[in-house]
């Protein structure tokens, strides 16, 4: 989910949706029976489309207080995270908490789409285009916390983040740019994998 209610992201992408069973939609549809209008949903959404697909946080003129040193969102991106926030409110889904990396592209996504965020340095990359076996569980330590803890009765929290961190936490790739899961925090220290979703899905909810 390419925006602040949806937060998540680490293995391969192309693991096998047998290997991902019940938690997984392959129509890119919410599951029968389930409804986003329910307490205790995560939604993390990947920034949607920038200007081009580079790891910028390898970049030493890079910097998270500088937007001018990122990749910024396209024309498209900013229509797309637009769409979502437009979905969310036509649908009535109830959102609380809207976290967001400190990159621009993503704290800009959840404005754009919600009018808030709150920015937290544990959905950020690090510093590196490849990672060792150590820095990817290190990343995944960071954001695990974000995604098992049970939001407030009748609310969702949106997470937007990045493909690399959510990869770290769940062991899927989340492609294309913009992509979303939902996620049931089952509070037990884990989560459910409900559905993931385009960003042109959440109008035809």
């Amino acid at each position: 989910m390419g925006v602040a209610i949806f937060a998540i992201a680490v293995w391969l992408f192309w693991r096998s949706h047998r290997d991902l069973g019940n938690n997984w939609s392959p129509t890119l549809e919410v599951r029968k029976g389930h409804t986003l209008i329910t307490q205790g949903i995560y939604q993390y959404i990947r920034h949607p489309q920038t200007d081009k697909d580079y790891a910028d946080q390898a970049d030493p003129k890079m910097k998270l207080d500088d937007c001018e040193t990122q990749r910024k969102l396209n024309d498209v991106g900013i229509k797309q995270a637009k769409d979502i926030g437009a979905a969310f409110t036509a649908k009535k889904i109830p959102v609380d908490e809207v976290i967001t990396s400190e990159y621009c592209r993503a704290w800009k996504t959840a404005d754009l789409a919600f009018g808030k965020h709150k920015k937290n340095a544990k959905l950020n990359f690090l510093p590196f285009e490849e990672y060792t076996e150590e820095q990817v569980q290190q990343m995944k330590t960071n954001v695990t916390p974000l995604l098992t803890t049970v939001p407030p009765s009748g609310k969702n929290t949106v997470i937007v983040g990045h493909d690399d961190i959510f990869e770290a936490a769940t062991g899927i790739y989340p492609d294309p740019q913009g992509m979303a899961y939902v996620l049931t925090p089952d509070g037990k220290g884990g989560f459910v994998i409900q559905a993931n979703m385009l960003p042109e899905d959440w109008s035809k909810l």
